[in-house]
C-alpha cells in the first residue's frame, strides 16, 4: 500500500514515455513533466511512511528536485520544434 504513489507517478512517466516514442515531441516531455510534478505534490502532502520510494532524500529536497526537473522539461517541451 505504501508502493501507491510512486507507482501512480511511475505509471504516468511511463505514458509519456510511450508518447514520446510515438513522435510527439511536445506532448511527451510535458506528460512527463506532469507527472514530476504529481510527485513533487504527493511527497509535501504525504506522510513519510505513505510516499514509499518517492522518498530519497528530505522532503523539501525531494520536492525542490521534481519542481526542477518538471520546470526544465517544461522548458525543453516549449523549445523543441514540432515535426
Amino acid at each position: 500500500m505504501n508502493q501507491v504513489p510512486y507507482l501512480l507517478v511511475l505509471a504516468t512517466m511511463s505514458a509519456g514515455i510511450v508518447v514520446v516514442a510515438a513522435a510527439h515531441f511536445k506532448r511527451g516531455p510535458a506528460i512527463i513533466a506532469g507527472s514530476l510534478l504529481l510527485g513533487a505534490v504527493l511527497r509535501a502532502v504525504l506522510p513519510t511512511e505513505r510516499v514509499g520510494m518517492l522518498a530519497v532524500r528530505s522532503r523539501w529536497v525531494d520536492v525542490v528536485t521534481f519542481v526542477t526537473l518538471a520546470v526544465l522539461l517544461i522548458v525543453l517541451a516549449w523549445v523543441a520544434p514540432q515535426l
